[in-house]
């Protein structure tokens, strides 16, 4: 069960020629590959490019009926691999992931494949994670394309660019022999805007009709002397031939006056930024048209030294907008400019930071400085009179708290977390280590667990050093999307492989929840094209782990809480692994919830649990929300004037799992939880004893109201 679901918006994937596409940039995407043809498409989950997956995978009656082949990869590497079927076959093939971890993952196939070179157009597309939108380290997909000579295109953000740059990947792949890597930002996967469609394309060659002719090329197998011969062939063949496709079809573009002192040249992907900069210094117009020339790199790599040089003509100053961290678009156009002996000066990351995004207002700020350097006249009214001072911008960085990410209300990886600290408090601190997922959040408090994580399903992995039989055994943390991706092999294999002696506990959640809830091998669900129900217990007992337990439902605290204990007593020696088993409560919830709301509407009897807390009981020591931190569980001030510090409280937020209660149960905390049943569309019986109840509640306060000491 994905996050979300395409279903219905698929059907614009059948849009002919001439017709009108309106949506988003992940959908249009997918639209453009059935227009261009392509034989096969693969990917791994992540934001921000997970729903080109969902809705591949809502689109599988469209992709067959063209003879589309779709496979949800197991990992990124896979996915990677998976483009070997355009080597020596003229197939056009897509696969995507999320960037840079994604590339990290899959860089050995991405090198070999470099190497070897394609015969049919081969497209990698990124979903460029990098900002205050990012979920992951800040890191750039550039760095790796000049490595091993990908040709990477970076659109500017609107839909028919981004169709374009689909078309233009595949052509300029198959023009120069090299796989193209096509960099989608977080904003440009989810804009919104309309595009004139073509009619979707049958692939020329589908694989069904490879596999009834098999071809094989020895010269493109990775292997001495052919390895060093593909060297040669990227630098004298493919790289001019990169360019060539690049000139001719004008993939960069220039936009404003051919003749002007300054210019401004810009990574694609943050074109629009810079016109609504422009726009915003009286610069340019709604529609773009800007009053200062603009070089757009659709191509971030390779850079066009001729495109450069003409654009440069002219000109004394030129700006480099360029998002991130090295600046290697500018340090290549200035070693261009000086073997040229150029006068041009180059600015850039001396007016713009050299790390973090740049949003609107980094953009303005940039420019404005750039133009008040070398051009103050092109920004009238805009400079600052001399002795006059600008306003203080207050640092909310000391007022406004930090928001960092946490578990949803209800989430069944919280009790699991609140069982380690009921376990730390007996038998002292571990070495924990975490992992990539959700469950990451456990080391933010108030659980505080887990303080490192070296890549997905790497989590007892980068507790391999702790393994040297100290006093206490390492804890790792392992989620089941990351079991399946990567810790099979190299995190629990690795454990068996060494005879480990430290603890795993996997954190079963039923789907790779954090990507957007994708099934995995190990889901519950019934999936038609997938197969699943595949037990973790199982795959673990086959490459031979001993110690395994399973528990069903990690809301029983103290369950949690007595197994960990086991793993960490006992005295057996080698991996021990729990698997701590409940349904994401945010998947759960898009299943339930709607059903719910159906059965109520129908008329149906339906019981919706939810929990409070007694003011009366409550202590007020907060110990609940320290071993909890559930977002529904807060603070309420009473107005009674002899108890000042507030009460433990529970919003209308709570989806009643029931954490909080088995939390403090298992803690030996205060009573003061309590279940409320809310009943929608009671029996009759039912309405009957709640009025009876209500008179007898209304008697009751009525007459101790009556016998209170009143003064008038």
């Amino acid at each position: 069960m994905a996050e979300r679901s395409f279903s219905n918006e698929v059907e614009y994937l059948r849009l002919g020629h001439g017709e009108t596409f309106t949506g988003e940039g992940i959908l249009a995407i997918t639209k453009a590959l059935l227009e261009n043809g392509v034989g096969y498409v693969g990917g791994y989950q992540g934001a921000p490019i997970s729903h080109l997956m969902d809705v591949l995978a809502d689109a599988q009656d469209v992709l067959d009926e063209l003879g589309v082949r779709f496979e949800a990869n197991a990992s990124e590497a896979a996915a990677a691999a998976m483009l070997a079927a355009s080597v020596h076959y003229p197939i056009r093939g897509a696969v995507t992931f999320k960037g840079p971890v994604g590339v990290n993952v899959a860089a050995d196939a991405l090198a070999n494949l470099s190497s070897s070179g394609v015969t049919g157009g081969a497209l990698v597309i990124v979903g460029e994670d990098y900002g205050e939108g990012s979920s992951i380290m800040q890191e750039r997909s550039h760095a790796f394309a000049m490595k091993s000579q990908f040709w990477l295109l970076d659109p500017r953000p609107n839909l028919p660019s981004i169709t374009k740059a689909v078309k233009d990947g595949f052509e300029l792949s198959e023009a120069s022999n090299t796989p193209v890597m096509l960099m989608v930002r977080i904003r440009s996967c989810h804009v919104t805007g309309s595009f004139e469609t073509r009619d979707n394309v049958v692939p020329p060659l589908t694989v069904k009709d490879a596999l009834r002719d098999p071809r094989s090329d020895f010269s493109r197998v990775v292997l001495p002397p052919m390895s060093y011969l593909h060297e040669q062939d990227k630098i004298a063949n493919r790289w001019p031939a990169a360019e060539t496709f690049i000139v001719k079809n004008g993939l960069n573009e220039v936009f404003g006056p051919r003749n002007a002192p300054l210019g401004i040249v810009v990574q694609g992907g943050m074109y629009n930024g810079v016109v609504r900069a422009l726009h915003r210094l009286g610069l340019a117009d709604i529609y773009g048209d800007s009053k200062i020339p603009i070089y757009v790199l659709n191509v971030t790599y390779p850079l066009i030294r001729e495109e450069f040089d003409q654009f440069c003509v002219g000109k004394g100053h030129v700006l480099v907008v360029e998002e991130g961290q090295p600046d290697f678009i500018e340090q290549q156009l200035g070693s261009m400019l000086y073997k040229s002996r150029s006068s041009v000066a180059l600015h850039g990351k001396d007016v713009f930071p050299m790390a973090g995004e740049y949003t609107g207002q980094v953009m303005l700020d940039g420019i404005t400085a750039f133009l008040k350097t070398v051009a103050p006249n092109l920004l009238p009214g805009q400079v600052r009179a001399p002795n006059t001072v600008a306003p203080e911008i207050p640092d909310l960085t000391k007022t406004v708290p930090i928001r960092p990410p946490g578990f949803c209300t209800g989430c069944p990886e919280r009790p699991i977390f609140a069982a380690m600290k009921l376990t730390e408090q007996e038998l002292g601190k571990h070495q924990i280590s975490g992992d990539i997922g959700c469950h990451l959040f456990a080391s933010l408090p108030p659980f505080e667990i887990g303080g490192a994580t070296m890549g997905y399903g790497l989590g007892p992995a980068s507790n391999a050093a702790f393994d040297g039989g100290g006093e206490r055994r390492a804890i790792s943390i392992l989620g089941d999307g990351g079991f399946w991706h990567n810790g099979l092999s190299s995190s629990i294999g690795n454990m068996v492989f060494n005879k480990s002696d430290s603890v795993v506990v996997i954190v079963d959640n039923y789907y790779s929840a954090a990507t957007g809830g994708q099934d995995v091998l190990s889901s519950r669900a019934q999936n038609d094209t997938k197969s699943t129900n595949n037990p973790i217990s199982k795959a673990l007992g086959g490459i031979g782990v001993e110690w395994i337990r399973q528990i069903d439902r990690t809301y029983d605290v103290g369950r949690m809480r007595d197994v960990l204990r086991d793993a960490l007593t006992t005295d057996y020696k080698g991996p021990k692994v729990i698997i701590a088993s409940s349904e994401c409560m945010l998947n759960k919830q898009r299943r339930e919830k709607p059903q719910r709301d159906l059965a109520i509407h129908e008329g149906q009897r339906t019981s919706v649990p939810r929990f409070g807390v007694d003011p009366d009981i409550c202590t007020g020591d907060h110990a609940c929300i320290r071993l909890s931190g559930c977002p529904s569980l807060s603070l309420k001030k009473l107005d009674d004037p002899l108890r000042d510090d507030p009460v433990a409280h529970i919003d209308q937020t709570c989806v009643g799992c029931g954490n909080c209660g088995e939390v403090a149960d298992t803690a030996i905390l205060c009573p003061s939880f309590y279940q409320v049943d809310v009943v929608h569309n009671p029996k009759r019986h039912e309405a009957w004893r709640t009025r009876q109840r209500n008179k007898v509640i209304a008697w009751l306060q009525k007459r101790r109201s009556a016998k209170r000491l009143a003064f008038s």
